[in-house]
């Protein structure tokens, strides 16, 4: 029996392989925050980011998605349009590094078993993880606490193609909307710091990554007529 088990472990790479497509790539681009400090456009990266990416594509139609993103987020009230923030003037700098997984859908047929440049705009979303750092903010400086962890809801829009037999470019803008509203040092999670907090404690922080993706493919082009 043991011999049997082995024998499908070895053989199940390439049984994997010869059903369907990878993808391993690298996503470049911007980051930017919305909450508490700073301006609200959802859409104003300000700091680079860099990120890893695989795809194991199930259909001509969705992926499977896994990455790893890191990037430093910044934000600074005298940036924003609003009166009172100017005002305040409060500023901070975070880092983020995060682990994503999740599910990847075409809106068009992408059956890379066909050889043509093909082209569609595509819709991700799952769970991410991320550690960042616990801050708090005293006489008008952001101070750390200390480093901490939490998940977020991913939401990415974006469109691809094939620019050549094994490599696909994709631009994209993806919005997390984090499970925490402390990346800005507005709501410390330590009760001693209780009195620091401000702003709007009921809703929680986002941060953006917008930029392009490039992808190469591997393993035998899988037909997905029986899908």
């Amino acid at each position: 029996m043991n011999k049997v088990f082995n024998l499908l472990l070895c053989l199940f790479p390439f049984l994997v392989i010869q059903a369907q497509i990878h993808e391993i790539g690298v996503f470049v681009g911007g980051s930017n925050y919305v909450g508490d400090v700073g301006p609200t456009t959802y859409i104003s990266p300000n700091e680079p980011t860099l990120g890893l990416l695989y795809k194991w594509n199930k259909s001509s139609r969705h992926s499977y998605k896994f990455s790893y993103t890191q990037s430093k987020i910044t934000s600074n009230d005298l940036d924003s349009e609003e009166a009172g923030r100017n005002q305040r003037g409060y500023r901070f700098e975070n880092s983020i590094k995060e682990v994503s997984l999740g599910l990847e859908f075409n809106f068009f047929d992408f059956n890379l078993h066909e050889m043509r440049n093909k082209i569609t705009p595509y819709i991700y979303s799952g769970i991410s993880y991320f550690r960042y750092d616990e801050l708090y903010i005293l006489a008008g400086e952001t101070r750390k606490d200390k480093s901490s962890g939490s998940f977020a809801i991913p939401i990415n829009l974006g469109i691809k193609s094939n620019i050549t037999p094994n490599f696909i470019l994709a631009a994209e803008i993806g919005a997390r909307y984090a499970l925490t509203d402390n990346l800005d040092g507005s709501n410390p999670k330590n009760d001693n710091l209780e009195m620091l907090r401000f702003g709007n404690l009921n809703n929680n922080d986002w941060y953006v990554f917008s930029g392009l993706t490039l992808t190469y493919t591997f393993g035998n082009k899988p037909c997905y007529c029986a899908d």
